[in-house]
């Protein structure tokens, strides 16, 4: 169940159990109202740690997000934020930098110039901060964006990040079959009032075989497994992969990419790029 601190409460935590959800994933972003105000959140700080509390009284599994590279903010901040999940003892982190999203009040004010953007550069700086310092502690960066102890790993991320099959339910849920993907549409009202109707109104795609290799690199480098090179020749062995060897080489050159029994993995000083890598290696 994915939530905002402002959810928590014992009335809604009792009636997640007795449906049996049995994991809770908080919004928290940050644990200073700085931070937070700038993001234009609903909730503050210390709503943010009593949900925590009352999340690990009810919930063994749990997870919280944290947001870097936030405008008006610092490195020693990040820092902090970091260490007050921690003091939590959270078996799972998921870190995420902010994306300025065009029509809304940051990029207005960044805009502006009433507040600077964070560099790429302290943006990569935060990353390697928060995966040096977790991987220290034990926790598995399983996925770019996501640190766990071992055994809480999420499994519904997992399963998208291994291809499986999976139905999404809800506004804007997308869904998996293999090969088709369909996305429920957004609009709040217009869902409930397609659902009266017995219908749900969905966009869908089907994946051509150059779209599914595509999505296989991206997940691949993304993930701890990394991307695996004999899946690929024996999986596409059809399509010209001759300019995808070509950049995997000169990028195992350029210390980009690491081989490891042959599956590429970026290194580490290059991991924070790893979606530009990826999208590098895209055929067309």
């Amino acid at each position: 169940m994915e939530c905002n601190p402002d959810d928590i409460n014992i009335k809604n935590i009792k009636g997640w159990k007795k449906n049996n959800i049995n994991r809770i994933s908080l919004g928290v972003q940050s644990f200073f109202d700085s931070d937070l105000e700038l993001m234009n959140r609903s909730h503050n700080s210390s709503t943010a740690t009593h949900a925590i509390e009352l999340i690990k009284d009810n919930f063994k599994n749990f997870s919280i997000d944290l947001i870097y590279g936030i405008p008006e903010s610092s490195f020693d901040i990040w820092k902090s934020n970091i260490d007050i999940g921690l003091k939590y003892d959270v078996p799972h982190i998921s870190t995420y930098v902010l994306t300025v999203e065009p029509k809304t009040a940051l990029i207005k004010l960044i805009e502006k110039n009433k507040i600077k953007e964070v560099s790429d550069t302290d943006q990569k700086l935060q990353f390697e901060h928060v995966y040096d310092y977790l991987s220290g502690l034990g926790y598995i960066n399983y996925e770019f964006s996501s640190f766990a102890k071992p055994g809480y790993e999420c499994k519904n991320n997992v399963t998208y990040w291994n291809r499986g099959k999976y139905i999404g339910f809800g506004p804007s849920a997308h869904s998996f079959d293999g090969i088709k993907r369909k996305w429920n549409i957004s609009n709040n009202q217009k869902y409930i009032e397609r659902i009266k109707l017995n219908s749900i109104a969905y966009e869908s795609e089907i994946l051509s075989e150059t779209d599914i290799l595509n999505e296989i690199i991206m997940i691949g480098l993304r993930t701890s497994k990394g991307l695996d090179l004999d899946l690929i020749e024996s999986k596409f062995s059809n399509l010209n992969l001759e300019k995808l060897r070509q950049q995997i080489q000169l990028k195992i050159l350029d210390g980009v990419l690491v081989k490891t029994d042959n599956k590429l993995h970026p290194s580490r000083d290059y991991k924070f790029l790893t979606d530009g890598i990826a999208s590098d290696l895209f055929i067309t």
